[in-house]
């Protein structure tokens, strides 16, 4: 692992490098969490727990600053763990493996979890810090953000007294977010029967890899392709033309990540195993040219298989013409706020399980209540007409702006006297906890920020250095001037 600790602030850094040690998937933060009560035990910081299992520690405010409201500094505990599939690494055991690459801060072959764990560091940081002036702070770590908001859901009854809140899990420097989507997750099951391998059946698999994946939110407009998608391209028109009858469908893992390697294995009727081929050559060069420049390190691979038992040819229409129909992407602009998605949907993944059945996961977004509804009924009317069975998450609020925010004033005066330049006020098309914050604390101010990541919710995560000390000094100094 890389020496992250010696880069600057140091503090943060040092906390950072503690945190990608510690093993917390999503919905198994325990690790974690004992981290954190240890960390508050250690240093002498007053922390509390909620039977949800989120984690709030507090500090006194500094000498002289005694009159000052209380500021939250909130991050979650869960990092999205993703990997490349040739990598050996259990996320439940193993520490994250640093390195830095030209200015970015990597993992090798997985996330980095900076993703909120930069957050983290910077709160943990700010509540040692014996240089920071500020008044009473609150640092507020939740559970289970990325698969389910559950920590925010169920936060504790008075487990915050703070007036204003920042957010740190945002990921473009120079930008303060002031709103974000909501969002719902959208399940079809297919129940299905097996059927014996076909006795004339040439198999074959067929992968597409190297997606470069992302943020389902952040990431749907950057013209990213979807695994699941091209699989299902291929197999439809095979299936069309040559009879072919599906065994396997494989593709994504995170209902908040745009997939990014899909797989199937099908037989092919052995009358038609050259027509076959050829057509699969011509089919993978016309996807090689559509990714020329959305995907560049797109890769599409076509192997001989061993025979097994296929699912029933009905199940498989309806399956592969879901797929290929179902609404993908952007779906709307928004015109309130010029160059923001309003309204987009993510097919996320298709599995195989047990043994009769196929659940296919999708999740929608918008910042307009009225339209992300639209867009799950939308999805679902697809799912209907190919006779699947359709449940809905319960979902989670956006946040909605409020530019007359004085935390936000200070936070864009505090911005300007550091850097020289205004910072871009803006909201984001992915979920965060602030919608859900202010459903139990209504009068809560809120803004949210942090140093600039990339490829986040993909192994091609990556943090930048240089972001991180504006990062703290913008924390650090709004800190020491809200009155």
């Amino acid at each position: 692992m890389s020496n992250i600790k010696n880069l600057e602030p140091k503090l943060v850094w040092e906390q950072f490098d503690a945190i990608t040690r510690v093993p917390r998937p999503s919905k198994k933060e325990e690790k974690i969490r004992e981290f954190l009560v240890d960390f508050a035990k250690r240093h002498h910081v007053a922390c509390q727990t909620d039977a949800t299992g989120n984690v709030v520690m507090r500090v006194p405010a500094t000498a002289g600053y005694e009159d000052r409201p209380c500021i939250i500094l909130q991050s979650h505990m869960d990092m999205v763990c993703e990997k490349n599939s040739d990598l050996e690494f259990d996320f439940e055991k193993d520490p994250i493996r640093t390195k830095i690459v030209d200015g970015w801060v990597k993992a090798e072959g997985t996330t980095l979890g900076a993703d909120d764990g930069i957050g983290m560091a910077a709160a943990l940081a700010a509540m040692i810090d014996p240089e920071l002036q500020h008044g009473p702070l609150e640092a507020l770590f939740t559970i289970d953000e990325e698969t389910g908001l559950t920590g925010a859901f169920g936060l504790g009854e008075g487990m915050l007294t703070g007036k204003y809140l920042i957010n740190l899990d945002s990921e473009d420097e120079g930008e303060i977010f002031i709103g974000c989507a909501g969002g719902v997750d959208t399940l079809a099951t297919f129940r299905y029967e097996s059927e014996a391998a076909p006795a004339d059946g040439v198999f074959y698999k067929v992968r597409v890899s190297d997606l470069s994946g992302g943020h389902s939110g952040d990431d749907i407009d950057k013209g990213k392709m979807n695994s699941n998608k091209l699989v299902a391209r291929l197999l439809w028109n095979a299936s069309e033309r040559f009879g072919i009858r599906l065994s396997r469908f494989d593709g994504g893992n995170l209902r908040n990540a745009i997939p990014r390697e899909a797989y199937a294995v099908f037989a092919v009727p052995g009358s038609h195993k050259e027509a076959f081929e050829t057509f699969y050559e011509e089919f993978a060069a016309a996807l090689e040219a559509e990714a020329k420049f959305r995907e560049p390190n797109f890769k599409i691979a076509l192997t001989q298989e061993e025979s097994a038992p296929v699912i029933d040819a009905q199940t498989q229409r309806r399956l592969l013409c879901a797929i290929v129909g179902l609404p993908n992407g952007v779906i709307e602009m928004s015109l309130a706020m010029p160059g923001l998605v309003e309204t987009s949907t993510n097919l996320a993944s298709v599995k195989f399980e047990g043994d009769d059945r196929i659940v296919v996961t999708t999740s929608q977004r918008s910042s307009v209540e009225s339209a992300k509804t639209y867009v799950m009924q939308m999805v679902e009317s697809v799912f209907a007409l190919a006779g699947a069975e359709v449940v809905h998450s319960e979902g989670y609020p956006g946040w909605a702006p409020d530019p007359q925010s004085k935390l936000l004033a200070v936070t864009v005066a505090s911005y300007e006297k550091l850097f020289g330049k205004q910072p871009k006020v803006r909201a984001i098309h992915a979920g965060l906890e602030c919608g859900l914050f202010l459903e139990k604390y209504p009068e809560l101010e809120m803004v949210s920020f942090g140093p600039t990541l990339r490829g986040v919710h993909s192994p091609d995560e990556r943090l930048e250095i240089a972001t991180v000390p504006k990062f703290w000094a913008l924390m650090a100094d709004i800190l020491q001037t809200v009155r």
